[in-house]
């Protein structure tokens, strides 16, 4: 294990992290202690654990609730979309734009 005092660490930290990040062992010593700098794989679901305690159930609850809150909006016309040519949400129905002669499709 390759280690930095914590001012070594700061002058190419970057650089450090990389390092780390392709497999190497790198620690930063601080006091009496060693800290070790290694890539960690982060899910959503381990956010909202970690985060705000919520268990996968209440996720998927929120996430069921949101888009119910959402369609309701879009329904109600109170939600409009912010690049309304992209994606529409009845894309899969509708036939492609005919074009005319010398006129830009749409």
């Amino acid at each position: 294990m390759k280690t930095l005092t914590v001012t070594e660490a700061r002058k190419n930290l970057s650089g450090w992290i990389r390092r780390a990040g392709a497999g190497e062992e790198i620690g930063i010593v601080d006091g009496a202690r060693i800290y070790a700098i290694r890539p960690v794989n982060v899910l959503a679901a381990d956010y909202a654990l970690q985060e705000y305690g919520a268990t996968p159930a209440e996720v998927d609850a929120a996430v069921a609730r949101t888009r119910r809150e959402i369609a309701a909006e879009r329904a109600a016309g109170r939600l409009t979309p912010v690049f309304p040519d992209e994606n529409p949400p009845d894309a899969s129905r509708r036939r492609p734009a005919r074009r005319i002669a010398g006129k830009p499709a749409r």
